[in-house]
């Protein structure tokens, strides 16, 4: 196995932690933090895989992920 696959498991797994923090957290806000590191996560491995492949435009697709992200958090904070 090589080292990027490894960073592809691992990223995979905290971003299951990070599912389990945005369903099991015991306030909103929490929730939000949750899901919000879900997001930056899967940004990452959106990159890495991209890497991984050789497919440099999954970088353009990665930050395309990262602004829906962040508006979508930013209007859920609004209401």
């Amino acid at each position: 196995m090589t080292l990027m696959a490894a960073i592809c498991i691992a990223i995979l797994v905290v971003m299951g932690l990070a599912l389990a923090r945005a369903f099991s957290a015991p306030t909103v806000y929490d929730r939000i933090l949750g899901v919000n590191m879900f997001g930056t996560k899967t940004v990452l491995f959106i990159a890495a895989v991209g890497f991984l492949n050789g497919r440099p435009d999954f970088l353009d697709i990665a930050i395309v992920y990262a602004l829906i992200n962040f508006i979508g958090m930013v209007a859920v904070l609004r209401f």
